[in-house]
């Protein structure tokens, strides 16, 4: 085989990894030598000269003429009687430079060479790919679902670039068909040996942040900047949102008209519920809209402790909590503080005690409710001793229940 044949049986290959002539040819220059130091010990005495535009290369091994059976390197010295064979004038002393085939060097440093050069052009290519996704780290993707696994998704790109979307990355009701298109946000890349992994999510917060800027028009121009976004996928997010501009209305113009824009985001997430609430520097007017649609009656902020207690009607403690906690969880992630909702009752006022559901089990508001004892106020006038007659529960239980009550009508 001689060298431009060799480089040409390289044109699929080239192709296929997506690699420049001029880069392919560094790569081979480097890997030449590295066969000629195996071969010979050392490359100091080749030159490689490549020719990108060509496509060729030429070998040229450079040694000093000695006397016949003086040769003590064969490497860097060549016999005067052998260099007479390449030039007859050569002297003592003087410096061969000697072509060199691929077929010289022997079939097993041809095959190292090709196994060299495979290895460094695939080193290459995930370098490529690992820097080029590793700056997207944080974008969205498109891909088309691939293999379905236990644990995980293979999604491909255009560019057939496999990506992965691991199950805990993937929205709660998510649910994929080989062949169907998904968009998720790249969320790591890290190296698996030489061999990048791109790894996937559809939870992360990020990737909810960038469909409203892909289906914003004024969040991906600047207008509107996004303060903060917190979610429970597939279930409920809240996101905070404030505009440069003060004839815009930053809440309505991510809504849109009819929820037009909002709801192409909703769909994408599988119907998850997405608060959209306006970004104010007022800790309580803030406080206030994180725990929307709930009305507070009054709060008490401590920025030091990073604690926010607030006191809401009784009717509005359901609002407040939000479905399995989700609307107070959502509002102290999104503030950075933790926060705690109480009922706000008058002193002279009384409440159900099916009011108190959510803090005492059913079984032990019924215990109560069976002895004629329907309110709050009912039980705390009672003595403890005759509740734990009248009810047959615990007197740990009895104090508990108390502890609550007080806590709500005492506060």
């Amino acid at each position: 085989m001689d060298n431009i044949a060799l480089i040409e049986s390289f044109g699929d290959f080239k192709d296929e990894k997506n690699i420049d002539r001029i880069t392919l040819m560094a790569i081979l220059e480097e890997s030449l030598q590295s066969v000629l130091r195996k071969k010979y010990g050392s490359d100091d005495n080749f030159d490689i000269i490549v020719n990108p535009d060509k496509g060729d290369l030429e070998i040229w091994h450079n040694r000093i003429v000695v006397e016949d059976g003086m040769v003590e390197d064969d490497s860097a010295e060549i016999e005067l009687s052998a260099a007479r064979k390449i030039e007859p004038d050569f002297e003592v002393g003087e410096e061969v430079s000697e072509s060199v085939a691929l077929k010289d060097l022997g079939r097993r440093a041809i095959l190292a060479l090709r196994q060299n050069l495979v290895a460094k052009v695939m080193e290459h290519d995930n370098a490529n790919l690992y820097e080029r996704f590793k700056d997207m780290e944080g974008e969205i993707v498109s891909g088309e679902v691939h293999h379905i696994r236990q644990k995980h998704i293979i999604v491909m790109d255009d560019d057939q670039n496999e990506m992965i979307l691991p199950r805990e990355n993937q929205i709660p009701s998510d649910f994929f068909r080989k062949g169907e298109s998904v968009r998720a946000v790249v969320d790591e890349v890290k190296l698996k040996g030489i061999k990048p992994q791109i790894i996937l999510s559809r939870t992360s917060p990020k990737f909810l942040e960038k469909l409203f800027e892909t289906e914003i028009p004024e969040i991906f121009d600047g207008i509107i900047t996004i303060k903060g976004v917190v979610r429970i996928p597939g279930e409920k997010a809240k996101v905070a949102v404030e505009s440069y501009d003060d004839r815009i209305d930053p809440v309505g113009a991510c809504v849109g008209m009819k929820g037009s824009r909002i709801h192409t985001i909703v769909r994408e997430l599988k119907n998850e519920n997405i608060d959209v609430i306006n970004y104010t520097n007022n800790l309580q007017l803030f406080v206030a809209r994180a725990l929307s649609p709930a009305r507070i009656s009054r709060m008490d902020i401590d920025e030091a402790e990073g604690k926010v207690t607030v006191y809401v009607k009784p009717e509005e403690v359901s609002k407040a909590i939000g479905k399995n906690g989700h609307n107070v969880r959502l509002a102290g992630k999104l503030l950075g503080m933790e926060i705690d909702v109480f009922r706000d009752i008058p002193q002279d006022e009384d409440v159900e005690l099916a009011e108190f559901a959510d803090e005492i089990d059913s079984w032990v508001i019924e215990a109560f409710q069976s002895i004629g004892l329907d309110t709050a106020r009912s039980i705390l006038e009672q003595d403890v001793n005759d509740l734990i007659s009248r009810t047959d529960l615990e007197e740990e239980t009895i104090h508990e229940v108390i502890r609550i009550l007080r806590e709500e009508l005492e506060d």
